[in-house]
């Protein structure tokens, strides 16, 4: 699972960590000898990882958090699907991810720490929630909708690590596959019952990317000095919606009937929230693999069995 060799006695700082992608990293990074610690609202040890409380809306952080630290890995914000997008929660989407990026800058700035990279997540929603057949890539503006809008000020907040000298590096990642992942859980509920739901037209596309090579994406770009800037983390192999749920229906071994669940009826229940299922474009990988990252998981097929097997 490991790339490389690890920089000896480094030490990595994730936010999020107790989420399904950092959990995933974190045993990855110890995996290859990295000293891993959190910052996190609940100030609860995490097995080897020692845990350091922040609260980025009270600009609150411990004090000693940052000490020794080489590399962060910005992964904290609010779940994006978790509820119903009014403007309130719209506010702690946004707010989640960008005021806690301005905090650590402030404390790395501040407090004159000498960090060798900055690693942020984003998403790929940057580029929109469209269909289009055009496959985008990182030279590509942000779309005007909500969750580009989100992932720019994201973005926005990640390069004052740039500005002020420090290695900074971009993570747009499409939907994660992994078991415990929100996407395979909705899907995998009604399944038990032999209904696999379509959202929208089906045609839309669905960026993907297995948990293993997101979190590689990450190792990467803590080992490699040369990534900087924005990074798509998306498998290279293109699907529509609709072929992710029949690949689903096979690889969980579950045949059942495909239910299409009309665009208005997603809006009703979810309101704009909906745009995430029912429009999708294809985002290019080229460049991550320029930079000497192989996918372990290029098929839908195989990548789906890999988790579901866990």
């Amino acid at each position: 699972m490991s790339i490389g060799s690890a920089k000896t006695g480094m030490h990595v700082m994730i936010t999020g960590g107790s989420g399904v992608t950092g959990r995933y990293l974190t045993s990855l990074l110890l995996e290859n000898g990295y000293k891993v610690s959190h910052l996190s609202r609940k100030q609860d040890q995490f097995g080897k990882v020692r845990v350091f409380r922040w609260d980025p809306e009270q600009g609150i952080i411990d004090s000693v958090a940052l000490e020794g630290v080489d590399y962060i890995i910005h992964l904290a914000g609010a779940n994006i699907g978790e509820k119903r997008w009014t403007a309130e929660r719209k506010k702690e989407i946004v707010s989640s991810r960008v005021d806690s990026a301005l905090l650590l800058h402030k404390v790395v700035t501040d407090n004159k720490i000498p960090l060798k990279a900055f690693i942020s997540a984003s998403g790929t929603g940057y580029y929109g929630s469209i269909t289009a057949e055009k496959i985008f890539t990182e030279e590509d503006l942000p779309y005007y909708d909500f969750l580009a809008d989100t992932c720019r000020k994201w973005e926005e907040a990640a390069c004052r690590f740039a500005n002020s000298g420090i290695r900074t590096v971009r993570i747009r990642t499409a939907v994660v596959l992994e078991k415990d992942a929100d996407i395979l859980a909705r899907f995998l509920g009604p399944a038990r019952f032999g209904v696999f739901p379509v959202p929208g037209s089906g045609n839309q596309y669905f960026p993907w990317i297995h948990i293993t090579d997101l979190c590689n994406i990450y190792l990467k770009a803590v080992k490699d000095d040369a990534m900087e800037g924005p990074y798509n983390a998306s498998s290279p192999g293109h699907i529509k919606l609709s072929e992710f749920v029949r690949e689903l229906s096979g690889a969980a071994g579950k045949p059942g009937l495909y239910i299409p669940v009309p665009s208005f009826i997603l809006r009703a229940v979810l309101g704009s929230m909906a745009e995430m299922v029912t429009k999708g474009s294809r985002v290019s990988s080229d460049k991550i693999i320029k930079a000497g990252y192989q996918f372990k998981h290029n098929s839908l097929p195989s990548a789906l069995k890999d988790i579901l097997k866990r």
